[in-house]
């Protein structure tokens, strides 16, 4: 296969990554080419902003979670048709799992898909440091093929030709942005705001992409990705059981609640679910599903709004009682929960499935990777199951009635293993983000359970 294709790469975190990600694919747009985007590690909001600017999904590419086959599986399908793809690293370029290892890291990406780097770096402030900071990225891993530096929130186009004679073409500069406040998107708690066109305007859009234009060499930009190798064939995400599994899986999508993998969403797919999506805040009722997904997002901010959508509870409430497979991730989790407190102290009623309430704080309460084992069978399958996963959150559950906790999750930073993933009836929430590339039966079995749902007598 033979795809053009860039890592766009920090030097560390919030050097302005996703703004040269977004320009440059608005860049490329202009000229006519179909960009394919990714994003390196389990963000969720980075991707947001990509979809905006290329009009297709955006795919995580996540070397712990979903390993070197899976990330290349997705890459190519994710790939095909496109002109260039265009992969948003995470952190900096070599920040991962392990201060000593490339594990999880961009750069461990940028290997297994043999692409070329786009560094980019935060220039405010700098002259001919840039050339040390350069080398040394360069240097650092003879393996890696370090093509470009873009040089952010500079102060002119002097500026920049200083940059670009301190560094002596190694990497050669290929362009810099100039700093915008006005230009800069947002965030919060857990990062960027998400993209909807509201928060972000189109007009920021057109703005990043006429600045990368004007400064910087998209034509030189295009080369190097034009000079990434063939990629070998990999094959195609197999259905995992035959083609007679239907059912309908309602997936909750709003403002709320939108933190998904597209890559567990098309395994569902692949499998023989219809997904339909709904909306816990603005719809009254539930659509005509067999299963409910419930994904992360934002429930805190829109508690009032989703406690005061009575209907929609209590039909939730009542698949539940008919035994409906239900299914819920951090966010969902909160909103399948007796209640979310928010940090004003107000506890908001919720869903009133899982014995607790999820209360608000204003530190974080986990960050990192975590794998599962599941104890106990549940409506993925059998006990023993092991997937991977991430957890990225400022609440803390407050377990009110003893329920069945059916996970024991090993945190992968330190070690620690607790007890987690609570099951009443045909329900399970947790607060663990899984990434079922990290084992495929967790998909095929939510897909059996549904399926034998819809099966059911009536």
């Amino acid at each position: 296969m033979m795809i053009p294709r860039l890592v766009i790469a920090g030097t560390s975190s919030n050097v302005g990554k996703t703004t040269v990600m977004v320009g440059l694919v608005r860049a490329l747009r202009a000229r006519g080419l179909r960009v394919a985007v990714f994003k390196c590690g389990p963000d969720y909001l980075d991707p947001t902003y990509h979809v905006r600017a290329a009009g297709t999904p955006s795919h995580n590419l996540d070397g712990w979670m979903m390993g070197r086959e899976a990330v290349l599986s997705t890459f190519t399908q994710a790939s095909e048709g496109a002109d260039i793809a265009l992969i948003e690293g995470v952190m900096g370029l070599f920040d991962g799992t392990s201060p000593t290892s490339e594990e999880g890291s961009t750069a461990e990406i940028a290997k297994w898909l043999q692409a070329p780097v786009l560094l980019v770096c935060d220039a405010g402030g700098m002259a001919r440091s840039i050339a040390p900071l350069a080398k040394g990225f360069s240097t650092f891993d003879a393996e890696l093929q370090i093509s470009g530096l873009i040089c952010n929130r500079i102060g002119s186009r002097g500026h920049l030709e200083l940059l670009r004679k301190a560094t002596g073409g190694v990497p050669p500069v290929v362009g810099g942005l100039p700093k915008e406040a006005v230009l800069a998107f947002a965030d919060r708690h857990l990062g960027l705001h998400s993209a909807d066109r509201v928060t972000v305007p189109e007009d920021v859009f057109v703005a990043w992409g006429n600045r990368v234009s004007e400064w910087c060499d998209v034509e030189g930009i295009l080369a190097l990705a034009r000079d990434a190798p063939d990629l070998a064939d990999i094959p195609a995400m197999e259905r995992l059981v035959g083609a007679g599994a239907r059912c309908r899986i309602g997936l909750a999508f709003d403002e709320a609640f939108h933190f998904y993998y597209d890559d567990n969403l098309r395994r569902l797919e692949s499998l023989g679910a219809e997904l339909v999506r709904f909306s816990p805040i603005h719809e009254a009722h539930l659509p005509e599903v067999d299963g409910l997904y419930f994904g992360g997002g934002y429930p805190e901010v829109h508690a009032e709004v989703l406690s005061r959508n009575q209907s929609m509870r209590k039909e939730v409430a009542s698949f539940a009682a008919s035994h409906g497979p239900i299914y819920g991730e951090c966010g969902g989790l909160m909103y399948l929960s007796h209640g979310i407190r928010t940090l004003d102290g107000t506890l908001h009623a919720m869903v009133g499935l899982i014995p607790g309430e999820a209360e608000m704080t204003d530190r974080l309460q986990a960050l990192g990777y975590v794998e599962v084992e599941t104890q106990n069978a549940t409506m993925f399958g059998q006990p023993g199951l092991r997937f991977r996963g991430h957890q990225f959150r400022y609440s803390d559950f407050r377990l009110q009635a003893e329920v069945e906790r059916v996970y024991r999750v090993r945190r992968r930073r330190v070690g620690e293993v607790l007890r987690e993933g609570y099951r009443v009836g045909n329900t399970l929430a947790s607060y663990v983000h899984a990434h079922w590339a990290s084992n495929p039966l967790v998909a095929q079995g939510f897909v059996h359970a549904c399926t034998d749902y819809a099966r059911r007598p009536q």
